[in-house]
């Protein structure tokens, strides 16, 4: 098997690693939900060796992401976990400082999103912080013109999925005890949004 390789994880992963390292300075445990291929993991793992860097994904894609993992060869990336968004009620999990996820919220249905951010209000310590990276919208309008023609590509091949808005998510935000903290502009219009448990 080959390990998996995505451009766009190669093109975004300096510019997030740019805010992680002030963002997860006092952090110490850190769940990635959605690690696709592995290559966040392993280059956020070596560039933050102070981080514990969980990797979590459907089965389908662990053996990939253990592939990345092995040839690393580092102490601080665990071994990747089964984790399903749709069975997130399931999952036995330990309480976390900090959770990280990419690109993944506008590939899911909004029930699977509501059930996420249910589960962050139950695993996050107390001040522990949600980080999503990806497009968002404001007040149901579209960053650029990019974003609604990916909008629509994402909706003719599913139609449960689409660019989250920051209205509905900071409602499912309210329901689960977190608050939003930072809405930071990326390149390529994208966003990373911090949340913190109250």
């Amino acid at each position: 098997m080959n390990k998996p390789f995505y451009e766009s994880c190669e093109e975004n992963k300096q510019v997030i690693l740019q805010q992680l390292q002030s963002l997860f300075k006092p952090v110490r445990q850190v769940l990635e939900i959605g690690s696709g291929s592995g290559q966040h993991a392993v280059f956020f793992s070596q560039q933050m060796a102070h981080l514990q860097w969980q990797p979590s994904d459907l089965q389908e894609n662990l053996a990939g992401i253990e592939l990345w993992r092995q040839q690393a060869g580092l102490s601080n990336i665990k071994a990747p976990i089964e984790l399903d968004v749709m069975n997130l009620q399931a999952a036995d999990l330990a309480a976390v400082d900090a959770v990280f996820t990419a690109n993944t919220l506008h590939i899911m249905s909004i029930v699977h999103v509501e059930a996420l951010f249910q589960a962050m209000g139950r695993w996050l310590q107390p001040g522990g912080l949600f980080c999503c990276y990806g497009p968002f919208n404001h007040n149901g309008q579209f960053s650029s013109d990019s974003n609604a023609r990916f909008d629509q590509w994402l909706k003719q091949r599913d139609a449960v999925s689409g660019i989250r808005d920051l209205s509905e998510l900071s409602k499912f935000a309210e329901q689960a005890g977190i608050g939003l903290k930072e809405d930071i502009e990326m390149p390529v219009n994208n966003r990373i949004l911090i949340w913190s448990k109250h």
